[in-house]
């Protein structure tokens, strides 16, 4: 059942995962507004490509951290120690999706964000962070192979329900929890269609972060 207090702080989750980190690093240090270059998104990834690592580390922390703290804004609620294990990771997971929706269409933007994956990972954490740590190490097995961004994200996220359901089951686990699992992969293959079309076409670019310019 939704409270006035939950309504407010599922607008605060959004507006946390809204904040625009790479558009905020790279107009105020940078004067570069990165969505005008590479892929056009405001996301940790194009923010390597466009600015470097030195603007890419502090806006991929950021929008984990996003993700992060929009899940832990359950104990800020006056009940929070009154809800059912279940209601209250129904709550986290709400709080955590809301703030992936502001990452993708962030307000102080005109609704341009990035694809949600760092801010996503934030949420797994916050969430089961034993399986988002595990699937975090399956992206970086396939970046090294492939030296892909994309299809790392891919890869990783279709490997969450799998690592979630069968390898590292929670002994909490319930029904939100294997179908946010799902959630995840779903919204990465929306979020990267044009990404799977260039990888069929072989026309994705392989990773060289640098100031691209």
């Amino acid at each position: 059942m939704l409270t006035t207090e939950n309504i407010l702080f599922l607008t605060l989750a959004y507006l946390v995962g809204a904040f625009p980190s790479a558009v905020w690093l790279g107009k105020t240090f940078y004067n570069t507004d990165v969505r005008e270059y590479g892929s056009g998104n405001a996301g940790a990834t194009n923010t390597f490509r466009t600015l470097g690592a030195k603007a890419g580390v502090p806006v991929l922390l950021m929008d984990i951290l996003k993700g992060w703290i929009a899940v832990n804004l359950i104990y800020c609620l006056v009940d929070n120690q009154l809800l059912s294990d279940e209601k209250f990771f129904e709550i986290k997971l709400a709080f955590g999706i809301a703030a992936v929706i502001g990452h993708l269409f962030p307000i102080y933007t005109g609704f341009r964000g990035g694809k949600g994956i760092a801010t996503m990972l934030g949420v797994m954490i916050g969430i089961y962070w034993q399986a988002a740590l595990f699937s975090a190490l399956v992206f970086i097995i396939t970046f090294i192979i492939s030296k892909y961004v994309s299809l790392s994200s891919i890869v990783a996220s279709l490997a969450f329900p799998l690592i979630v359901i069968v390898i590292l089951p929670h002994q909490n686990a319930n029904s939100s929890l294997i179908i946010f699992s799902i959630f995840v992969p779903i919204l990465s293959l929306i979020t990267h269609q044009k990404n799977i079309e260039r990888l069929i076409r072989r026309e994705e670019n392989k990773a060289k972060f640098g100031k691209n310019k």
